[in-house]
């Protein structure tokens, strides 16, 4: 096990025989040759510093000018990580607060010598961390790029926690004040950077897929059905979808004044006087209340629904076709919640408070005891399913519709071997994809090494989602033990379960999802309203 920071794990392992320069027109920028045909260019920034009075307002697009005076001609070196967003609480007693604001940036992995022209595909990823914490060096893309060099990868820094989505229902009429949403304004703004300047890598901003596990799913869903998106991206995989409710700025009001006071800025005239001195307040200040109000669902800095950018909630909007027509991948770990405990009506009155008592006995019936094999199974599947699985069933039903486009549904079968839990906990494919990782505290990573077996499974994947990326089709371009991964429709049900094999042989098989399954999602689906998903 060793800690992160893994640019400096391949930084100077291959002498520069590639061209790692990508000149950008307003700047020239040097990357690392991080293996013989991939170069990672890291920190690349795609808007204005979002700092003193840009704090809480829409991205601005990067000043290019700006940037080529500051450079002087010369190459900018972006051979390292930079830093990462100011990162919350992860709710485990740990204080968040570290990182910078100056952190609009992308991390953009290349193969070598790609160049100006190539049309390569691109994927961009938009990490998780329920919308509080995350560092994109932990989810690092160098190996995704040295196994399929065809592709462009671009891995994107937003805003988060209160930084991000801090929300006032007086920003909606006074804009002045700050803005809504914040923290979603950073991706869109980077898919923006991406259609503008991925050229200059070999990509083609006119194959784009973006992709999102957690907190990054529910971007990923988000982006599928919030307004200007059009032509930003033309595919997308969404993993484990974090079905976070999206309450009015109205409904965190509260939150809002329970940090102003935190921060020291509470009992002011206005809320103009309130913006005013969190403007002025350090993150020394921001950072502890941030922590304070960490409580989960309505207690959280998370995207709200703003009527705007966000104009039909996610859940209701797929259901009545409104969403972007784009070949989609969805999915979920097996066993995966997050909620903790054994009372479910608690569970989900916490996750989702808008729940009546008349819709948790409704949950109490469908979820009923005798239909689990354990007083476990039956808590996870309850919450797991409202929480992130149903998504598969909520996304997957409408985008597998004949006139738009193939759908390819998984289950992630295998456990993170690092914990001694048998079961497939959230997260679990990150650490099979990503090199091991196990993600900690204020952007913080350990990286543990692998197995054969573990390579090869790894390996599996990793050719399933470029085959994705590449075609709109996971098959293409798989490796040849992988099994043909059939799309999905609400008749047949199919779907690929990702499991470990050997060194040699895939583990992964197919299944038809159960009608057991498929009615509790229906159900879950029908409380959209009252959970604000």
């Amino acid at each position: 096990m060793r800690l992160l920071a893994y640019a400096g794990l391949l930084s100077g392992l291959y002498s520069a025989t590639a061209n790692t320069i990508v000149d950008l027109g307003y700047a020239k920028y040097q990357g690392n040759l991080s293996f013989p045909n991939t170069v990672a260019y890291l920190g690349l920034p795609y808007a204005e510093p979002p700092v003193g009075e840009l704090r809480w307002r829409s991205p601005l697009p990067l000043n290019t000018t700006r940037v080529s005076q500051s450079a002087h001609g010369a190459v900018i070196d972006a051979s390292s990580n930079p830093e990462f967003c100011i990162q919350g609480t992860t709710g485990n007693g740990d204080a968040g607060g570290a990182g910078s604001e100056d952190c609009l940036k992308v991390n953009v992995y290349a193969p070598a010598n790609a160049k100006k022209g190539d049309k390569l595909p691109v994927l961009v990823y938009i990490h998780g961390g329920g919308y509080v914490f995350g560092n994109p060096a932990n989810w690092p893309f160098d190996h995704w790029i040295h196994q399929e060099p065809s592709v462009v990868i671009v891995s994107v820094y937003y805003r988060l926690d209160s930084i991000g989505f801090l929300s006032h229902p007086a920003f909606a009429s006074t804009p002045s004040l700050g803005d809504l949403n914040v923290g979603f304004s950073d991706q869109a703004l980077a898919l923006r950077w991406v259609q503008e300047h991925i050229d200059a890598f070999g990509g083609d901003p006119g194959q784009v897929t973006i992709n999102g596990q957690s907190a990054g799913g529910s971007s990923v869903e988000l982006h599928l059905v919030a307004s200007g998106q059009e032509g930003l991206f033309h595919g997308a995989i969404a993993q484990s979808v974090y079905r976070t409710p999206l309450p009015s700025p109205e409904q965190q009001e509260p939150l809002f004044n329970f940090y102003a006071e935190k921060a020291g800025c509470g009992g002011l005239k206005s809320v103009s006087d309130t913006m005013s001195c969190l403007r002025q307040a350090p993150i020394s200040a921001l950072a502890p209340a941030q922590d304070a109000a960490f409580n989960g669902s309505y207690n959280a800095f998370h995207p709200v629904f703003d009527g705007k950018i966000i104009p039909v909630r996610p859940t209701p909007s797929i259901l009545s076709g409104r969403f972007a027509k784009v070949p989609l991948i969805v999915g979920a770990t097996s066993n995966e919640t997050l909620s903790g405990g054994d009372d479910i009506s608690s569970a989900l009155k916490a996750f989702f408070p808008g729940l009546t008592q008349n819709d948790l006995t409704g949950f109490n019936e469908v979820y009923n005891a005798s239909n689990f094999g354990s007083s476990n199974e039956q808590f996870r599947v309850a919450t797991g399913e409202s929480e992130l699985r149903c998504a598969v069933e909520i996304m997957g039903g409408a985008f597998s519709q004949p006139e738009q486009g193939k759908t390819y549904v998984y289950r992630y079968n295998t456990p993170n071997p690092t914990g001694g839990d048998p079961l497939v906990e959230h997260a679990a494919e990150n650490w099979m994809m990503f090199l091991g990782t196990n993600t900690g505290v204020n952007g913080t990573t350990m990286f543990s090494p692998m197995t054969p077996s573990e390579q090869a499974f790894a390996s599996e994947l990793i050719a399933y989602w470029l085959s994705f990326v590449r075609t709109g089709n996971p098959n293409t371009f798989k490796l040849a033990r992988a099994p043909t991964w059939p799309t999905y429709t609400p008749s047949t049900s199919h779907r690929i379960v990702l499991t470990e094999g050997s060194a040699t042989k895939t583990g992964s098989t197919l299944e038809t999802i159960s009608s057991e399954e498929r009615q509790r999602c229906a159900f879950v689906t029908s409380k959209a309203a009252s959970q604000q998903a």
